[in-house]
């Protein structure tokens, strides 16, 4: 692939969590010639879930040829699992690009879309088991490869997961100037940022804390595994 036409999509859509987009936004866009576009309908400033306003730089109708598209996560995901129109332009964009890739809960979206079937994925930990209701294998990682297929874990994984795709679209070296540039260098107050370190008392608050809006969330998640046939939205 040659780095000067390499074209990198990441969707937007409102109520999205903004750094699952602008942590892979600010790797990427420090690849050597990459274009990274911001894609939704039209070109109206987007309202992120915490109330952070982004300009979309093209729409699913203009959009150029990609060689990446990213689906990030957040509470707005689950309008997407069905939403016709964006899950017709993921599986449009999803037989071209090279890379097929997500952050967060942004791999439901895949799922609801009918690209995950038999393939290895994450996302969110408070989410992760519903991937195996759209016919995905659920794993347990910050970052997930299957094939074309790479899927980063919560939120904060997404400069993880964008540091491996520039690894595996140019090379190592490249992704740790990029690294050293960005000083990303993490050193967290605590050490309980994942369920694999973090107490049980912890993750009990916590789960208990977005209990309610992660039913929410597979509610939604089975009405697409439901619809993954329905031609109705563009399969």
């Amino acid at each position: 692939m040659s780095a000067q036409t390499l074209a990198i999509g990441l969707l937007l859509y409102p109520d999205l969590t903004q750094l699952d987009l602008t942590g892979p936004f600010e790797v990427f866009s420090r690849a050597p010639g990459a274009q990274v576009h911001l894609i939704w309908k039209t070109r109206e400033p987007v309202v992120s879930d915490r109330g952070m306003a982004i300009l979309p730089s093209t729409t699913f109708e203009a959009c150029p040829k990609l060689d990446v598209l990213c689906v990030p996560g957040g509470p707005g995901q689950i309008a997407l699992m069905e939403d016709c129109d964006t899950l017709a332009f993921i599986r449009r964009k999803s037989a071209e690009v090279n890379l097929l890739t997500s952050v967060c809960t942004g791999s439901l979206v895949l799922g609801a879309a009918g690209l995950l079937q038999g393939r290895k994925a994450t996302c969110h930990w408070g989410s992760l088991l519903q991937l195996a209701l759209l016919g995905a294998e659920p794993v347990s990682e910050r970052v997930v490869r299957d094939g074309n297929l790479i899927t980063g874990a919560g939120v904060t994984s997404g400069i993880d997961f964008a540091l491996g795709v520039v690894a595996a679209l140019y090379d190592d070296e490249t992704a740790q100037a990029i690294q050293l540039h960005m000083e990303y260098d993490p050193a967290p107050p605590f050490n309980c940022g994942s369920p694999r370190v973090a107490s049980a008392e912890q993750v009990e608050r916590a789960s208990a804390q977005t209990a309610a809006f992660v039913a929410k969330r597979l509610k939604a998640t089975q009405k697409a595994a439901l619809r993954l046939n329905n031609p109705a939205c563009g399969k």
